[in-house]
């Protein structure tokens, strides 16, 4: 599809198959609410053959975006707010470069981020902007307040994509606490960041991959894996961007 058209008519809504590609994928918003029309201009959607959500991403620079490693696409919308209704803010663009990281282990979720290059670059208006990034091994304390936001299931059991975009504001959770016996078991890594409620109820969910955790401004996670979505006891996991911060300079500056 060329470059300056959306990826999807404004009639069209999600297939069998690509309802069953989002529930089958490691993507994991619950708990929260529609937000207002490009109120995050830095939001990304990313989508598969015929224009189907599949993952969340975050403009970084007017031809980067930072999303998960696990996520596969084929394009690139920013200025989306509704899924199934073409509003005329919209650019599309073709991947150039799909870079992850080197260290992305997909059996372990370690390194799951990934930079793409954009066909060209973005332009920045009322309804398309950068996220800035975390200093780089920036550190967040417990309980501090974030925002997740994308396309992602409102229901851990299925259902469709919601039409608009949406957000929840999820505390940040120590990680010793995600590590314990009664969590993760000590599945996560210094490179990963755990947010959500010890109660369950509000978290990222399938098709919310890749999609921007931001606190105190800045993107600090990549939506990642979990247990299910919005699970007692599960907090979702995050790719902690400040762990990566060298690595994205460095790969932006060479490419």
């Amino acid at each position: 599809m060329p470059d300056g058209k959306k990826a999807r008519g404004p009639s069209s809504s999600p297939s069998c198959r690509a309802s069953q590609d989002i529930m089958q994928s490691q993507a994991r918003i619950i708990g929260g609410y529609s937000v207002s029309h490009h109120s995050v201009k830095y939001q990304v959607s990313l989508q598969r053959r015929g224009g189907f959500h599949y993952c969340g991403g975050s403009l970084i620079r007017r031809r980067w975006v930072l999303t998960a490693a696990h996520c596969r696409i084929r394009f690139i919308v920013v200025g989306e707010h509704s899924l199934f209704r073409r509003e005329g803010t919209e650019q599309v663009f073709y991947p150039l470069k799909l870079i992850s990281h080197p260290q992305y282990n997909l059996t372990t979720k370690n390194g799951d981020i990934m930079l793409i290059k954009l066909s060209r670059m973005a332009y920045l208006n009322y309804f398309v902007g950068i996220v800035a990034l975390p200093r780089r091994a920036a550190f967040l304390t417990p309980g501090t307040s974030c925002r997740v936001s994308g396309w992602g299931l409102t229901n851990s059991k299925g259902g469709r994509l919601p039409a608009q975009l949406r957000a929840v504001r999820v505390p940040i959770v120590d990680t010793s606490w995600c590590n314990g016996s009664q969590s993760y078991s000590g599945k996560l890594t210094r490179n990963m960041i755990c947010a959500g409620f010890w109660s369950g109820g509000k978290d990222a969910c399938r098709g919310d991959s890749g999609g921007p955790l931001i606190c105190q401004g800045r993107l600090y996670g990549v939506v990642s894996w979990g247990n299910n979505c919005a699970e007692i006891h599960y907090p979702g996991v995050y790719t902690a961007v400040a762990k990566f911060r060298k690595w994205i300079d460095w790969t932006i500056f060479q490419s």
